[in-house]
């Protein structure tokens, strides 16, 4: 059975908050699990490259990140999903890239945003292992964007100056 989850909207105090970590004693567990299949169920039906638990009224730290073409990025590159727990960015590169974002929150808003071209990230998996991994190019921006939903900010409040001409 598909479960389609509501998502919250821009001005909804849930997208605001400090995301609480998951706890050690929640990986592994069914809800852990459950959780995950709903968002990442109700990333796809919303034709989502990326969604965080906040967004769908859960404020824990966990995000899945899933690049792939779709009607609201289509030259996005095909990447097999990635579900983080905990994500913590360790490193940016200096490089910044200008690009263009939406967000399932704000419907019908897009808008430049500059954010670092290489990542280096440290989260667990639902079971709780440690991964280090690096991420560029379109996949680093869709992380930057999801670990923001974690710590209450969207993506409309780093729009470049750009946007206003």
């Amino acid at each position: 059975m598909m479960t389609i989850l509501s998502v919250a909207k821009q001005g909804e105090a849930i997208l605001g908050l400090v995301a609480a970590p998951v706890a050690e004693t929640e990986f592994g567990s069914d809800w852990l699990y459950q959780l995950n299949n709903a968002l990442m169920e109700t990333m796809l039906d919303r034709q989502g490259v990326g969604i965080a638990a906040p967004q769908v009224y859960i404020s824990k730290r966990l995000i899945i990140v899933a690049s792939r073409p779709n009607l609201r990025y289509p030259d996005a590159p095909y990447m097999e999903p990635i579900t983080m727990v905990n994500p913590e960015i360790l490193r940016v590169s200096d490089s910044q890239v200008l690009g263009e974002e939406g967000c399932l929150s704000v419907p019908d808003q897009r808008g430049k945003v500059a954010r670092a071209q290489d990542i280096w990230v440290r989260y667990y998996t639902l079971e709780g292992e440690s991964v280090d991994a690096e991420f560029n190019s379109f996949a680093a921006r869709i992380v930057q964007h999801e670990i923001d939903h974690l710590n209450g900010i969207l993506f409309n409040q780093r729009l470049s100056d750009s946007n206003t001409d």
